[in-house]
């Protein structure tokens, strides 16, 4: 059976219409704040296309008016799920904007799991897309991603992170972090998103880094979601890198 949904998000960006825009209906400004690689073709009925752990979504293009409203939508599946995503952007009055966001369609049977799942991570991915204009605008970044399935407990997680991470206490946005990865340049950064239990964030002065927990619902799975704006950033190079740190955490 399925079930209908709708989420609906709001945030002012501190952007014009223009450069949201950019973010948000280009592949490559997509890449820099959202999930995987990013394609979109720019017209209504082009191609769409999300490649994230050797999967790729398609999608195609509803509406496309440019620095004012973008909406695509995923094919059918069988069993009559499919999303939908329309973006909204208005400028305001001594400069900024605001961007609506309305994502609906259908889902199945563990349809409320990934419900709450959608609202807190759009959440999060709006507010590293206004990370990215504040810090980052006009520059692109290379997606890194990496998973590991059957993780701990989220509480686990953030007490690993914590001393990964040279961490102590209740942990908060504005603290300094440090990271040091096999093969990557030293981390040194400032925690810039907390969602206690399931995202960590910190932002150096050339990379985002998201830390994902996809809760007990959803099999405790441990997500990363980072972008690097270093200009010799190789994709496949440092998602080794980062695979390997992650597949080397203990949490006994």
């Amino acid at each position: 059976m399925t079930h209908e949904f709708e989420v609906r998000k709001e945030i002012t960006l501190d952007a014009t219409p223009e450069q949201v825009w950019d973010a948000i209906a280009t592949g490559p400004g997509i890449d820099s704040w959202y999930m995987g690689r990013n394609e979109l073709e720019p017209r209504v009925g082009g191609r769409g296309g999300l490649t994230l752990g050797g999967h790729t979504e398609e999608s195609t293009v509803t509406s496309w008016e440019p620095g004012e409203r973008l909406a695509y939508r995923t094919p059918e599946n069988p069993d009559g799920t499919f999303m939908a995503f329309e973006y909204l952007i208005e400028g305001r009055d001594g400069g900024g904007a605001v961007l609506r966001l309305v994502h609906n369609g259908f889902l199945g049977d563990d349809w409320e799991t990934e419900y709450e799942a959608m609202k807190t991570g759009w959440d999060m991915y709006l507010a590293k897309l206004a990370e990215y204009l504040t810090h980052f605008r006009g520059r692109v970044a290379t997606p890194v991603f990496a998973a590991r399935p059957q993780g701990p407990a989220p509480e686990r997680l953030w007490a690993v992170l914590r001393r990964e991470l040279g961490l102590t206490g209740d942990v908060k946005e504005g603290d300094r972090a440090a990271l040091t990865v096999e093969g990557l340049p030293p981390i040194d950064g400032v925690i810039d998103y907390v969602d206690r239990p399931h995202f960590l964030g910190i932002r150096t002065e050339d990379a985002m880094y998201r830390f994902i927990h996809s809760g007990a619902d959803r099999g405790n799975v441990i997500v990363l979601g980072h972008h690097l704006f270093a200009g010799t950033a190789v994709q496949k190079e440092a998602e080794h890198a980062w695979q390997g740190w992650l597949d080397g955490l203990t949490f006994a």
